[in-house]
């Protein structure tokens, strides 16, 4: 038996995914966890072979859960609703062993825990060629891929048209620590003013 845990912020997704999983009868749903206290504890009385994980939890997110996890003993397989463009390959190098769009259909979802627990990675064809897109021309990394995870946050915030204040509020943050990360920002990717931060991400299809 396959046993999996589900975190996400969000119960009605929970909700679904459980709906899509109770019905196979090789998996079974280990628990649910809104953030990452939340699935330590679960960790702790339950055993969990494959973690689904929100990439964008509210607090501690996704991407510092899946280093935090990275060493453990557990598939992770990062869910989220961005397309594979934007976080696919961020996530693979961080230790994900696959990149799940929310989109996809759930049979897509089955395949890819079944997958995980078979020793391999779950990797769509998109994901696949920029891979090899990666390895044939290794210096086309984007400006963007060098960022940090809050850092990109941040940015995908402002061309929100956040303030610092309220991406402060999104990110648990202090807004003196969200003004550091929007200096970073301006130095990593040559730019200086907030309005060339949402061009930047409207161009690479970021907000």
């Amino acid at each position: 038996m396959i046993e999996v845990a589900i975190c996400d912020d969000h119960e009605l997704v929970r909700r679904g995914i459980r709906h899509t999983l109770e019905s196979e009868v090789d998996i079974r749903v280990a628990g649910e966890a809104a953030n990452y206290q939340d699935l330590r504890e679960l960790m702790r009385e339950k055993r969990v072979d494959v973690l689904l994980l929100d990439l964008n939890l509210t607090g501690r997110g996704g991407m510092e859960i899946l280093q935090v996890l990275r060493g453990e003993d557990i598939k992770i397989l990062m869910v989220s609703m961005h397309p594979e463009e934007q976080y696919a390959l961020r996530c693979l190098r961080a230790g994900a062993d696959g990149y799940f769009q929310k989109t996809s259909a759930p049979a897509e979802l089955i395949k890819a825990i079944r997958l995980l627990m078979s020793g391999r990675r779950y990797l769509t064809a998109t994901t696949a060629e920029m891979l090899i897109d990666g390895l044939s021309f290794p210096n086309a990394a984007a400006p963007h891929d060098n960022l940090s995870e809050r850092e990109l946050q941040t940015l995908k915030l402002i061309a929100e048209g956040k303030r610092l204040s309220d991406i402060a509020s999104d990110l648990v943050l202090s807004p003196k620590t969200v003004s550091v990360y929007r200096s970073r920002l301006l130095e990593k990717l040559g730019l200086s003013t907030n309005g060339q931060l949402i061009l930047y991400a409207i161009e690479h299809h970021l907000n």
